[in-house]
């Protein structure tokens, strides 16, 4: 690892660490960590309350926030067992089960993504147009840029820049960052289906990767495990995966088993 990608993961450990109520270094012991939630002022701001259990590994151990009426279970579970393996599927059953007697229910792995801090440098022939903070709110709602951008302007984690590869008039693609913290912005990207495989979506992540790094924000990507497409386009822009989290939400149907 070299020390540029080494400051940027300590960046994002002392982000986590607001989120999961622990030490940034908490994130690099051989134990897994069990915390008690809380609702950080320098959290990114997916929820305005703590989850209920929220875990992150990055590749080693595990920290787990959770309330407390599960930490007696948590501890028992987590004993002589590796933090990274606790996001496997047999592991994540075990879970669910127990959190299904409180109410709440796992939701989607999150597989994270760093840049590497160097510059890409891409170079294209596209038609390329950048869209501003103010200019992006005329596509919400539009499905085909369902992971370019969010699904409408939240205030408190905003679309702040986009950028497009047009065939004309029409829109290819598009690469759009939202800021969940001040200074740490997640890229989605959307190529609409009659223009896949020219390598339009890895053009416009690396054009908006360099861009948010010029403006002083960190860029980071996310995806789930089986979406291959999203994966391979993240390795492609100079990517590297670097840690897991995973969070509960509340089963909306108190009806269940």
């Amino acid at each position: 690892m070299n020390q540029e990608f080494a400051k940027i993961e300590k960046r994002v450990r002392i982000q986590l660490s607001h989120e999961l109520n622990c030490d940034p270094d908490d994130f690099l012991k051989e134990e897994n960590v069990i915390t008690t939630p809380i609702v950080h002022e320098g959290r990114r701001r997916f929820s305005d309350q703590a989850y209920f259990l929220q875990m992150a590994t990055f590749g080693g151990n595990a920290v787990i926030s959770a309330n407390e009426a599960l930490h007696p279970w948590l501890y028992e579970w987590v004993k002589d067992k590796k933090g990274f393996w606790l996001f496997e599927q047999h592991n994540f059953f075990e879970l669910e089960t127990q959190l299904r007697k409180h109410g709440f229910k796992m939701a989607q792995t999150h597989h994270m993504f760093l840049p590497d801090p160097g510059p890409s440098d891409m170079n294209t022939d596209l038609q390329i147009k950048w869209l501003e903070q103010e200019d992006i709110s005329q596509y919400y709602g539009k499905p085909e840029f369902s992971n370019a951008l969010c699904d409408k302007f939240y205030p408190q984690r905003p679309d702040v820049l986009a950028v497009v590869a047009l065939d004309r008039d029409v829109i290819m693609g598009m690469a759009g960052c939202s800021a969940d913290a001040p200074k740490m912005w997640q890229i989605g990207i959307d190529v609409l289906p009659a223009y896949r495989g020219r390598g339009i979506a890895k053009i416009l992540v690396s054009l908006l990767k360099d861009e948010v790094f010029r403006r002083g924000a960190l860029p980071y990507y996310g995806t789930s495990l089986s979406n291959l497409a999203s994966w391979k386009t993240a390795l492609a822009c100079g990517f590297i995966p670097t840690w897991i989290e995973v969070e509960s939400r509340e089963i909306e149907d108190h009806n269940f088993v």
